[in-house]
């Protein structure tokens, strides 16, 4: 078993360039949430020219709509949500700074082509882990659109934030290297 990388946001190209697809990673600093309707208000605004409403260059965002906190917690459980709903967005955060993504399940060619182009990364968390992965968020802040409720961009402040490098910066896939190795054919 290879060694748990720690690694601290904001993320730059050579941190980046230095994780494999199947390094284990323990993620702290901040890391921003958005799912599917903030996703969408953000490509708008960058198809019109303007200015993000969240800073994204060297940003993780975490496909995650949180439960809400019990009393004394930040969060309630935070377990992933399915990534390619956010795939017609994704290139153009990308292409905008994003350096990494947190999920679950497949990325479209699109994304993964963005992704080495632009020096970036895909984690994966375990779903069915919200419990567990909630213990790692020490702080929440909704930050952007409060009107979408549990879809809001939050911030969160993360401390060893369990995840897998899932697709690396140089196209290198889990989800297609690891299956044959447990065929039956």
């Amino acid at each position: 078993m290879s060694e748990v990388i720690k690694i601290k946001t904001p993320l730059d190209d050579s941190i980046v360039q230095q994780l494999k697809a199947g390094d284990s990673v323990k993620i702290s600093g901040y890391v921003y949430t958005g799912r599917d309707a903030a996703h969408k208000r953000l490509f708008e605004l960058i198809k019109e020219g303007k200015e993000l409403t969240v800073p994204i260059v060297g940003q993780i965002i975490y496909y995650v709509g949180p439960a809400p906190a019990k009393p004394g917690y930040a969060c309630g459980p935070a377990g992933p949500t399915t990534s390619y709903r956010m795939d017609p967005y994704t290139p153009a955060l990308l292409e905008n700074g994003l350096k990494g993504m947190i999920g679950k399940g497949l990325r479209s060619k699109e994304v993964v082509e963005s992704m080495k182009k632009n020096k970036a990364v895909y984690f994966a968390a375990i779903g069915g882990a919200a419990a567990l992965i909630a213990q790692s968020i020490k702080k929440s802040e909704v930050i952007a659109y409060p009107d979408l409720g549990a879809e809001a961009i939050h911030r969160y402040l993360v401390e060893d934030f369990p995840a897998i490098v899932c697709i690396d910066s140089y196209g290198n896939n889990l989800y297609e290297s690891e299956p044959p190795k447990y065929s039956t054919e």
